[in-house]
């Protein structure tokens, strides 16, 4: 990874690097070490880029095939530097080198999706001819691209995440100007030069590198962006929403996410497994990450037991091991906050059954039990490798527990019965209900998007694109 010392990653406006004047680092999240530079992208040079987009969403447009191509080149080279881009994002993000590797495949598949989506961008027809008068009319809509969209990444999937943004919006012939997490810039702008590569004309995809509440305030601000797509905090999202006014926003916010183990489950050993691995699944920090577990009072002592040995057994510390199962989180300053709130908990009666011990940025798989609803790691997002087991008497507290929240992105559900898992669908407050597995799964073509303070609108190809294109209404008299 010698090509990402001390390399100084400016803005990409119209396929050129622009420095910035200040310059932000970009350090090495096991290590400390700087790895590379970021610039700190100034008003002027967002508005160069949005300018450069928009101008460019006017003036060069590509064709239907065109984007399936661009977008399927880049897929393979996606592929065939799978290994340093894997490596980039061990090293920015502090995520396992097998973890990484697989966002690096589920990006690939988000670009594949997304290029194949290109084709299918269509219409309907309006039938007035049921209503007196309108014999002599056809009708029928079309999608349009919505123009520039303004796409506002986070830290914790920095590849598969920005394919989820960048990719749709360019098969639905829209410019975009990016602007990647600070503190994981690296993989973001590497998948730009490929793009440009793939023959992505110059311009399509600009990127202003810079810190959130300057460079990415500055975006805001802008009235020539169309759409702005974001996911990270709700607070954040707030912001967003407040500052852009009727204009179209996409935001994948918060979740703390419950996940209701009943007594009939037909697997108990597969349930444990996959809420205590998908709650440590990159040291927790998904917002669909295993957070909440609701566990029948019938089976939890034989669950507690079977959790805290599959804790024990995961292997925590280099992230670039192929053998290691937990790393770093993004800071020691939120592997501190997260000890704080176990802290917090314990002095409000919850019981550390297993871990809670950090060093530096690497906090231990944690798991609480005699956790409350009012306490931190139960009513806020933890966004750390801390799960909490929490007892119930009949499926109904269960469901009453897991909406109490003011989330509501995914939930997971595991019973042999199908009544309960159908009642479940419609019971449970959340953008997703996920049966028989947990609340991590995720995949990369289905609707994905959450409701209450979890977010505004879809992703998944096929649904950003409906999201990043306007319906228009097309009559003729004849």
């Amino acid at each position: 990874m010698t090509q990402l010392l001390n390399k100084v990653y400016g803005s990409l406006i119209g396929g050129e690097d622009v420095p910035a004047e200040k310059q932000i680092p970009v350090h090495n999240k096991f290590t400390g070490e700087t790895i590379a530079h970021i610039g700190n992208a100034s008003r002027e040079d967002v508005e160069k880029a949005i300018e450069n987009a928009y101008k460019t969403f006017k003036t060069i447009s590509l064709s239907v095939h065109e984007r399936y191509e661009i977008l399927m080149r880049a897929a393979e080279i996606f592929k065939e530097r799978k290994e340093e881009l894997a490596l980039t994002i061990v090293k920015e993000s502090g995520k396992v080198l097998k973890e990484a590797k697989a966002e690096i495949d589920r990006g690939i598949q988000t670009f594949t999706a997304s290029a194949e989506e290109a084709k299918q961008i269509t219409g309907t027809g309006i039938p007035l001819g049921g209503q007196p008068g309108n014999d002599n009319k056809l009708s029928f809509t079309i999608r349009v691209p919505v123009g520039v969209i303004g796409a506002i990444t986070p830290f914790n999937f920095p590849f598969n995440l920005t394919a989820h943004k960048i990719a749709p919006a360019i098969a639905a012939g829209n410019t975009v100007v990016l602007k990647p997490a600070e503190l994981t810039p690296i993989i973001a702008n590497k998948m730009a030069e490929i793009l440009l590569e793939a023959g992505l004309p110059a311009g399509w995809l600009n990127v202003v590198n810079g810190l959130g509440n300057e460079t990415g305030q500055y975006l805001l601000e802008d009235k020539r962006i169309a759409m702005y797509t974001f996911t990270g905090s709700p607070a954040v999202g707030r912001h967003i929403k407040s500052a852009t006014g009727i204009r179209k926003v996409v935001l994948e916010l918060g979740n703390n996410s419950p996940n209701i183990v009943h007594k009939d489950v037909a697997d108990l050993d597969r349930a444990v497994e996959l809420c205590v691995t998908r709650g440590y699944f990159n040291a927790g920090q998904a917002c669909i990450s295993v957070q909440r577990i609701y566990v029948h009072e019938d089976i939890q002592d034989e669950f507690l037991e079977k959790a805290i040995a599959v804790a024990k057994a995961m292997r925590v510390g280099n992230p670039e091991l192929e053998d290691t199962d937990i790393g770093p989180m993004i800071s020691e300053k939120e592997a501190i906050r997260a000890e704080r709130w176990i802290t917090e908990a314990v002095e409000q009666g919850a019981t550390v059954a297993y871990g809670g011990k950090r060093s530096g940025a690497i906090l231990e798989p944690t798991i609480i039990t005699n956790a409350r609803p009012e306490m931190k790691i139960v009513c806020e997002e933890v966004f750390a490798p801390v799960i909490s087991i929490i007892s119930y008497k009949n499926i109904d507290d269960a469901f009453e527990q897991a909406n109490d929240s003011e989330y509501g992105l995914q939930a997971g559900l595991f019973t042999s019965n199908l009544g309960l898992a159908v009642r479940a669908a419609h019971t449970l407050e959340f953008g997703g209900v996920i049966i028989n597995n947990v609340s991590t799964y995720r995949a990369d073509v289905m609707p994905y998007g959450g409701i209450k303070n979890s977010g505004i609108g879809k992703e998944g190809p096929k649904y950003a694109i409906q999201e990043m294109t306007d319906e228009r209404i097309v009559v003729i008299d004849m």
